[in-house]
């Protein structure tokens, strides 16, 4: 599988971020899939706790300065760049001080704990998409790994739905083991989507009951094409929703044997 154009959008990559065996496949698996002749993109929020100076991060001034509404307020977008060695991926990191700086509390590199973590990962989500847009790019793939990136299936496949933009693309969702204290999904985020124009219909499904990170998975595994659950045991809610919706899936075990795994699986889907 070569010449396609795959997007990654990743919550933690390495170096940027500690490395572990996850951060470390969302490093070396863009950069082997690319020597196989694709050409390739890939996303991260920018957390405080990433290092600008060590990194080599620097402002892209044509691609920031759009202003994201949510929840009545407006948050600059700032798009920042560095270049993965040894083969020169660019690394394009969505920041913002109100979403992404460090705080005292947070447990984990991604403040996974914070009440406003649907609004961080519509930030995130929405910084992607109009990114990708002003990159002119159109990926073939889109890959999401993470907790924070579980809104961006949704906006791509809205944004595809309207404009005819990505029409063609199919949607990977990686389902990561989240932290055990992770704060509870905020209840205004169904507001917010509807504010963002989603239609109420396709998310009549998560109304009038307490939204766990489950659901929030699962909003992701409703716009996805295949799904890749990297933890040794899935969960079994999660698995029995992929199976009955029929949606072809791969397992931790499989999806890190690396490159040539991923690459049958997109085949597949």
């Amino acid at each position: 599988m070569a010449n396609n154009r795959i997007l990654f959008v990743s919550q933690e990559i390495a170096p940027y971020l500690p490395s572990n065996e996850l951060s470390t496949l969302a490093k070396s698996l863009p950069q082997t899939i690319q020597g196989k002749g694709n050409d390739v993109r890939t996303f991260m929020p920018k957390f405080g706790s990433i290092n600008e100076r060590r990194n080599q991060l620097h402002e892209v001034i044509r691609l920031s300065g759009l202003n994201i509404e949510i929840n009545g307020s407006d948050h600059p977008l700032i798009l920042k760049v560095a270049s993965m060695q040894p083969v020169r991926i660019q690394v394009y990191f969505i920041d913002n001080d109100d979403y992404f700086l460090k705080e005292d509390d947070d447990i984990d590199a991604f403040g996974s704990n914070r009440p406003d973590n649907d609004e961080r990962a519509i930030y995130f989500a929405r910084g992607t998409m109009e990114t990708v847009k002003k990159l002119r790019w159109e990926p073939t793939i889109i890959q999401c790994s993470g907790w924070i990136t579980a809104l961006t299936p949704l906006y791509m496949k809205k944004k595809s739905l309207e404009e005819g933009l990505w029409q063609y693309a199919k949607i990977v969702y990686c389902v990561e083991p989240h932290h055990p204290e992770m704060a509870p999904v905020n209840k205004n985020l169904l507001k917010n989507l509807k504010d963002d124009g989603f239609d109420p219909e396709i998310l009549k499904d998560y109304e009038d009951k307490e939204l766990s990170v489950n659901d929030l998975h699962k909003i992701a595994i409703d716009s996805a094409s295949g799904v890749v659950f990297l933890t040794d045991t899935p969960d079994p809610e999660l698995l029995d929703y992929v199976n009955a919706k029929g949606i072809p899936f791969m397992l931790k075990e499989e999806a890190l044997k690396g490159k040539e795994s991923f690459l049958a699986f997109y085949e597949k889907i």
